[in-house]
């Protein structure tokens, strides 16, 4: 009895009980182990295996982007904020050609395109013209975004701030400058296509060029806010008391390039995209701000069997808005639906198309009536060489009831590129790579300056600005509120092989003047 109700017996089978449960817990434990562990080991596994997939991925993806034109690459943008000793521009070609031309198009390009702007703007408060332009490395390897003034006070320009790294070579990325009503200065970094990201960044002081910083900039896409990181071929303006107006390109949008219009109140948060035109293939556009008006210039790209997409350019175009773009109108007050769409519209200025003739557009301005002024060339084909001349520098006036257009010089390629101006007195100046340069057919030449003072009917050539030079100049651009002493702006560089690239400035009178490639002291009075 004892052995079953009591006693050390009893003891025993307790404990052995005990250790039965124990062992029974061990091996349930075990158990859950073991299942712990497979699972652990299995998703061990497959993040293994994700992580190759994603590693080869990447590699593929690497491999593939490397097997891609140049221009296509995509690679993110580095900012860097630091001074560089002198000022270098980008050497960049586009589309070789089986001829002793070698490209469609090259040389200097250090404030290309004609289509990104401003690259340099005057602020009376501080008597600085600030400029940017796309620069590089010492190896031509890479497109550096670079800012910098020429202090009117001093005659003195400091070193220039090396603000991003665009990680590529396509000078279609080059960067613009605008600087808002307090005087922070933004630099917009474009991008060629939808391949890369473009960024927008802001000085952390006003009128100072010593460091930038992101802009987390966003747009309204049906009423919610995302992110603003692509954009090509900017053109963004401060119009007083209102803020920012942006003309860009978006690809496929759906056109092969849609140009279209955008504002901001502060260069961070942008308004909803409006396109202006998407006719066939889409087109290029330049702008510009006058009195109470905004407005555009483009041609298009046909989509035609024998003529099809950009290398083919045709017709000459005008919209405008006075009401910061929320409506629209040709220069005749015709009420316009944005976007066209068909060739034939009221904004149509003329028609090349029936003439067979390409369209390259230059600049746009505003006369003393505040009326549009358009600067173009027209050309019998996209090829460099003589067989597509002559290359014809024209204008298209709006003159209150009609577009008066006339010649005014030619020039022996597509790219020649200069910029009008137009005085308080009303007379026309053009600043321009007219004359013949080392490397003939190829982008640039030699500057020229150009005077009218019949609004455009006739044309003199009072002096040629650059003579015997190694390398063609090209892109002459003109600063926003243009002082005097800095009129224009533009790079040279070798029209058929890779080259330096030097950055040149010029007075009202045509008096040019070299930015040094190599700076020892901070500022450098230019002569």
């Amino acid at each position: 009895m004892k052995f079953l109700f009591g006693g050390p017996n009893n003891d025993l089978l307790i404990k052995l009980n005990f250790y039965k449960i124990l062992l029974s817990n061990r091996k349930e434990y075990m158990k859950k182990t073991k299942i712990v562990l497979l699972i652990f080991i299995s998703i061990l596994f497959v993040r293994c295996s994700v992580q190759r997939q994603d590693q080869s991925k990447d590699k593929k993806s690497k491999e593939e982007n490397a097997k891609l034109h140049p221009d296509l690459q995509r690679h993110e943008g580095v900012l860097v904020n630091k001074k560089v000793n002198g000022y270098n521009g980008i050497w960049y070609m586009n589309q070789p050609l089986d001829n002793e031309y070698k490209f469609k198009y090259s040389g200097g390009l250090a404030t290309y395109t004609a289509k990104h702007n401003p690259i340099a703007i005057y602020r009376k408060e501080v008597n600085k013209t600030f400029f940017c332009y796309g620069g590089t490395d010492a190896e031509n390897s890479t497109l550096h975004h670079m800012v910098s003034y020429y202090d009117h006070e001093t005659g003195e320009i400091p070193k220039p701030t090396l603000v991003l790294d665009k990680n590529t070579i396509d000078a279609h990325d080059n960067p613009i400058i605008s600087i808002d009503k307090d005087g922070y200065i933004y630099l917009f970094s474009t991008s060629h296509g939808t391949s890369r990201p473009s960024y927008v960044h802001r000085s952390r002081k006003p009128y100072d060029i010593k460091s930038f910083e992101v802009v987390e900039a966003n747009k309204l896409d049906n009423g919610k806010k995302v992110p603003l990181d692509n954009f090509s071929y900017m053109q963004t303006w401060n119009v007083p008391d209102k803020g920012f107006v942006s003309f860009f390109t978006r690809y496929n949008y759906p056109a092969d390039r849609t140009i279209c219009f955008m504002t901001s109140p502060d260069g961070k948060n942008w308004s909803e995209w409006k396109r202006i035109a998407a006719i066939k293939k889409g087109h290029y556009q330049i702008s510009a701000v006058g009195n109470n008006v905004v407005g555009s210039a483009f041609n298009f790209h046909p989509d035609t069997k024998e003529k099809n997409g950009l290398n083919w350019r045709t017709n000459l175009y005008y919209v405008e808005s006075s009401d910061f773009g929320e409506t629209w109108r040709a220069a005749d007050g015709t009420s316009l639906s944005l976007p066209l769409t068909s060739i034939e519209n009221a904004g149509l200025v003329y028609d090349y198309y029936d003439e067979d003739l390409n369209v390259y557009m230059k600049d746009i301005t505003y006369d003393n009536e505040n009326r549009p002024v358009i600067l173009f060339i027209t050309s019998k084909g996209f090829e460099a060489g003589p067989q597509n001349g002559p290359r014809t520098w024209r204008t298209a006036r709006w003159n209150g009831t009609d577009w008066e257009i006339n010649d005014i010089t030619t020039s022996d390629n597509n790219y020649d590129m200069g910029s009008l101006y137009i005085d308080e007195k009303g007379s026309w100046r053009l600043i321009a790579p007219t004359e013949v340069g080392p490397q003939p057919y190829n982008p640039g030449g030699e500057i020229a300056l150009w005077q009218s003072n019949d609004q455009g009917k006739s044309w003199e050539m009072v002096k040629q600005m650059t003579n015997d030079s190694p390398y063609n100049h090209t892109y002459a651009r003109r600063p926003v509120n243009a002082h005097p002493d800095f009129y224009a702006i533009w790079a040279d560089g070798h029209g058929r092989m890779s080259s330096e690239s030097r950055l040149f400035i010029s007075d009202r009178d045509g008096n040019v003047s070299m930015l040094p490639q190599t700076m020892k002291s901070k500022k450098v009075k230019l002569k």
